[in-house]
């Protein structure tokens, strides 16, 4: 079984490693001349490719980004500047052979349906190379081109910015805050990004302002006990408990929590209830608490040099404006009708497959957003995927896909990928594992979900998981404990995760009697 991948970044590598490890004969199609896709840094910005500015570092610690049969070596940094990352992505694509199985410098064009594709399922895939198009057919296609290309910049919502005499750009066209040198700079939204280039801009910009209409819930990469946040936020226990309770109580354990860093609202961060997103950044409460970072609401209109903001009726003077308003969803080399996006979300079940196909032999890879690293779940989701097209695993019936696609359900990380593991067989079984390894349930449910526990049972198992899981610890301290006092001794972090989880609960119970 041919299979077309679309994109040789994260998705596009882990689909490649995937088809292989089933038995189908992957196609890789890459237009830039490397691997990497977002990862990989270029100093000027490639039409049809994302654009990283050089200082970005991982947001998800590298137990937790781990391929689920490849972990990182123990000498590399917790969170991995984008190189590192970069790095360990080459690694990957030559452990398994992958580069073998890709096309560089080859753009895909167009992708239709085989005129017999209600029988076949087939498609047929137009790439150019050098100026020269080539008709394909493929039995199926991995779309693995991410959503980080054509950025999202609706002007229009913006009064008065066609009058506007400073510069202005979006985040994409972002690399270096030497372009803020004494300016004075509005970045105007309040994602990851947003957030990074408004503390780099405030290390040389004379002022620095950032507009949100919702505020944010900030986490910081340093966690509880200096443990990194995903391996706390992420385990079996606190997921249970997350979902376990009333939405109210829910709410009040994540405003209790992010708030024990620092006061959301003496900030001007505190976002209204139900509307809060998720930012990991490190600097921005010490930036805002020193006056270099202003945070103010949404834009009300823009003038020839200033801005007035929603209930501020003074003016403020700026020079630059980023708009870090993020990036369209599109496949330009699709037909609208095979998957269908309204308000930058595409209608996929389980964000994967479209829903209407005769035949199930298309995949979108990677077109997810999750407080998680990203990983990990588009290797399930191109294990799974896999499965559907060999005819092992089987979808629902159109009308039930349809009906979960309009319901918009919220994505929580461990939740989707247990879900798609189960699908395939490689979800961890806790209790059937608490009376064969009663060490290593409790490490699964207790400790950080890492990836590899979907690779203890199941189709693609590896005899290297449950070792991996065990010393995962070990990894993410062995970078970080480069001087160690002769007499010391710390709490295991599952046993501290425990501790505070009930002292969390206690402090809820008191607070809402």
């Amino acid at each position: 079984m041919r299979v077309a991948v679309v994109g040789a970044g994260v998705s596009g590598l882990t689909a490649t490693k995937c088809c292989l490890d089933e038995g189908l004969e992957p196609t890789c199609f890459e237009q830039s001349r490397d691997i990497g896709g977002v990862w990989r840094y270029t100093e000027h910005i490639e039409a049809g490719r994302p654009s990283l500015y050089p200082s970005v570092i991982s947001n998800t610690s590298k137990e937790m980004s781990a391929f689920s049969d490849f972990p990182y070596p123990e000498d590399f940094p917790v969170f991995l500047p984008n190189a590192q990352f970069l790095n360990y992505l080459q690694r990957y694509a030559e452990h398994f052979g992958l580069r073998k199985h890709i096309k560089f410098g080859t753009a895909v064009v167009s992708i239709r349906k085989h005129p017999d594709f209600a029988t076949t399922g087939q498609w047929d895939v137009v790439t150019e190379a050098e100026g020269k198009q080539t008709l394909h057919v493929f039995d199926a296609v991995m779309v693995c081109s991410g959503n980080f290309s054509e950025p999202y910049l609706p002007l229009h919502c913006f009064p008065g910015i066609e009058r506007f005499q400073g510069q202005y750009f979006h985040s994409r066209q972002y690399k270096h805050p030497d372009v803020f040198q004494g300016k004075r700079v509005l970045v105007v939204g309040m994602g990851n990004s947003g957030v990074d280039i408004a503390v780099e801009a405030s290390r040389v910009a004379t002022k620095v302002t950032v507009s949100t209409s919702r505020g944010a819930w900030v986490f910081g990469r340093v966690f509880d006990h200096g443990y990194p946040w995903d391996m706390v936020y992420n385990t079996r226990l606190m997921s249970l408990i997350r979902n376990s309770l009333p939405r109210p109580l829910s709410w009040g354990l994540i405003n209790y929590r992010v708030n024990q860093w620092f006061n959301h609202k003496n900030y001007g961060l505190q976002p209204d209830r139900g509307t809060g997103r998720p930012v990991l950044n490190d600097d921005l409460p010490s930036y805002i608490l020193t006056g270099r970072i202003t945070i103010k609401p949404g834009v009300k209109e823009f003038k020839d040099n200033s801005v007035v903001f929603h209930n501020c009726p003074e003016e403020e003077p700026i020079d630059i404006v980023v708009f870090c308003t993020g990036y369209n969803v599109s496949f330009p080399f699709l037909e609208e009708a095979v998957i269908k996006v309204e308000n930058k979300h595409a209608s996929l079940y389980k964000y994967v497959f479209p829903t209407h196909l005769q035949r199930p032999t298309l995949a979108v890879v990677g077109l997810i957003k999750t407080l998680g690293a990203m990983m990990p779940v588009t290797e399930v989701q191109a294990r799974w995927v896999t499965r559907v097209f060999k005819g092992l695993c089987r979808l629902p019936p159109q009308s039930l896909m349809e009906k979960e696609v309009n319901e918009k359900k919220k994505n929580q990380w461990l939740v989707y990928m247990d879900e798609l593991a189960s699908f395939i067989g490689a979800k961890p079984s806790v209790l059937g594992l608490l009376c064969r390894d009663p060490r290593l349930a409790l490490t699964i449910f207790f400790g950080p979900c890492t990836p590899y526990q979907y690779r203890l049972g199941g189709p693609g198992r590896w005899e290297g998981a449950r070792q991996a899981i065990l010393t995962q610890w070990d990894r993410t301290l062995k970078p970080t404990r480069t001087r160690v006092p002769a007499s010391s001794s710390s709490l295991c972090p599952s046993l501290l995760t425990v501790v505070g989880v009930l002292l969390l609960l206690a402090a809820l119970v008191f607070g809402f009697q």
